[in-house]
């Protein structure tokens, strides 16, 4: 583990901080510094309407239940991104394949030594998707730089489709 100053990234605390660990769905820290970016550089807007294509729908463990050939904002797809992390790859890369890329490459350009992505959500990991606690904490400082995301890392309730489906985020800790 390992415990940083966000705002400096000084370690206060590590033990096995390098150790390189399956991350599960902790991978879409880096999937929402990449959407966060492109939004900052006008490649994205929140309003864009994304459109869920047929291998982004038949990702398991989702809780939105995102259709093939659905419409759903930037905005939205952030709120429930745990679900939306491969449409939105191909959103914002045109591929899953492409996304996981600049995952790596940026990883690369963060000083991330002990992180390899194989996929944008985590999902179905094997021994070569992996990161390590301070490599963790590198993407996590990196992302909080982007003040926009704290509108998606606090909701506690909130709604998608205008209303008709509600989100509730499970880790009160946020």
């Amino acid at each position: 583990g390992i415990l940083t100053e966000a705002s400096t990234g000084e370690v206060l605390y590590e033990q096995n901080a390098d150790e390189r660990l399956q991350i599960a769905s902790v991978t879409k820290v880096m999937t929402m510094l990449l959407i966060m970016e492109a939004i900052d550089s006008g490649k994205i807007s929140l309003d864009d309407m994304v459109t869920t294509s047929e291998y982004a729908a038949s990702m398991g463990g989702s809780q939105v239940f995102l259709e093939a050939g659905e419409q759903m904002s930037v905005n939205d797809m952030l709120k429930a991104i745990a679900d939306a992390a491969v449409a939105m790859a191909e959103f914002v890369s045109g591929s899953e394949g492409a996304f996981v890329e600049r995952m790596n490459k940026r990883a690369a350009e963060l000083g991330c030594e002990n992180t390899h992505f194989i996929n944008c959500n985590g999902l179905d990991e094997t021994s070569e998707h992996y990161s390590s606690a301070r490599d963790v904490a590198r993407i996590s400082q990196e992302l909080l730089k982007h003040s926009k995301i704290f509108d998606y890392t606090t909701i506690w309730m909130d709604s998608l489709r205008n209303g008709s489906f509600g989100l509730s985020n499970t880790n009160k800790l946020i």
